[in-house]
């Protein structure tokens, strides 16, 4: 289960980093255009198209399972907070078995709606020029799915009481995991 973990860590760090590529690219992208826009009065064809259809969608998308192993997505704990933390414990990982189960019907259903572009072979005309657009609506599926393993995983983890393989050493230790009930922190106290 470790090592599963171990992997499954190298894929989303990967897949963040693919992410952050695509922010760069945009950026150079956008202010190559507005240079050549306002300096030669020659923009680049379909720039809106691209940072729309591609940069966008894969800095959004792809990075969403690092987020979630790192325990970065935003939590609203109004009612929970005040629970037991033996409740919490097990409460946040029965949410997350719900949460997979949901992106994993977002997942199938952008997955089908890719296939569906695909197959028509959808494209934007943008400034006299035809741009394929189809290859941006996989990004999706992809980045949900991968969430849904991160998810899984971490649930798997949970009900076997195995060790987590998500958190390096470069890591505090309980980064991106939630903190198992009456555990003993540093300063001796019980949590």
């Amino acid at each position: 289960m470790y090592r599963l973990g171990r992997y499954l860590s190298r894929v989303t760090d990967m897949t963040t980093l693919v992410g952050g590529l695509a922010i760069a690219l945009m950026m150079v992208h956008i202010s190559l255009d507005v240079v050549l826009r306002y300096l030669f009065s020659t923009p680049i064809p379909g720039t809106i198209t691209y940072v729309s259809n591609y940069y966008m969608i894969i800095a959004a998308f792809l990075p969403l399972a690092y987020a979630e192993k790192l325990g970065a997505h935003i939590s609203v704990e109004v009612v929970t907070e005040r629970l037991p933390q033996r409740i919490q414990f097990h409460l946040a990982h029965w949410l997350i078995l719900l949460s997979a189960i949901i992106l994993a019907f977002m997942a199938v259903k952008t997955g089908l709606e890719a296939v569906t572009r695909y197959e028509m072979g959808a494209a934007l005309v943008e400034g006299g020029t035809s741009i394929i657009i189809w290859p941006g609506y996989f990004v999706l599926p992809i980045g949900l799915g991968l969430m849904v393993l991160m998810l899984v995983y971490k649930f798997v983890v949970y009900v076997t009481g195995g060790e987590s393989g998500l958190v390096s050493s470069g890591q505090q230790q309980g980064t991106g995991e939630v903190s198992r009930p009456n555990a003993t922190r540093a300063t001796g106290e019980s949590a």
